[in-house]
């Protein structure tokens, strides 16, 4: 049986396609889990998708799924910077993970270059577009078969 990647996106990251494409690009969030899927494929790996706009649905999502997962891929959005919870779930879980940002956050304004993940994810994805989901998913997938 495949290993199980979580990708867990947070708040706006469902108005993706809508958002200022000069920070997050011009594809959806479907067309990112498309891409997403179409990897996990050619990796051998299932990819379980979860979005929302509510950090208790992200921390009852991990707690709900992570025991049938080997890794998690996490763009937590505005929850980057106050996403304890999440956090504390992660932890939990014992999974690796993987943080995603679309945009360069060390880049942009003062209060989006902090994370609370930064200092337990296994790596960090920042500026890299949607590609950075797919790398993260690449390393995952050698972390995890390794």
């Amino acid at each position: 049986m495949p290993a199980t990647i979580l990708v867990i996106n947070g708040p706006n990251l469902n108005n993706l396609g809508k958002r200022d494409a000069s920070l997050y690009g011009t594809k959806t969030l479907a067309d990112i889990q498309n891409d997403i899927s179409a990897k996990a494929t050619e990796l051998g790996v299932d990819a379980k998708f979860f979005q929302s706009n509510h950090e208790g649905s992200i921390v009852d999502f991990i707690q709900e799924s992570s025991s049938g997962a080997s890794g998690v891929i996490l763009n937590a959005g505005a929850l980057t910077q106050v996403g304890y919870s999440i956090l504390d779930a992660l932890l939990d879980s014992g999974l690796p993970f993987i943080e995603v940002h679309l945009s360069n956050i060390h880049a942009r304004e003062k209060f989006r270059q902090e994370s609370v993940f930064a200092g337990k994810a296994i790596g960090q994805m920042a500026g890299f577009g949607p590609s950075g989901y797919i790398y993260a998913l690449d390393h995952l997938a050698t972390v995890i078969n390794s």
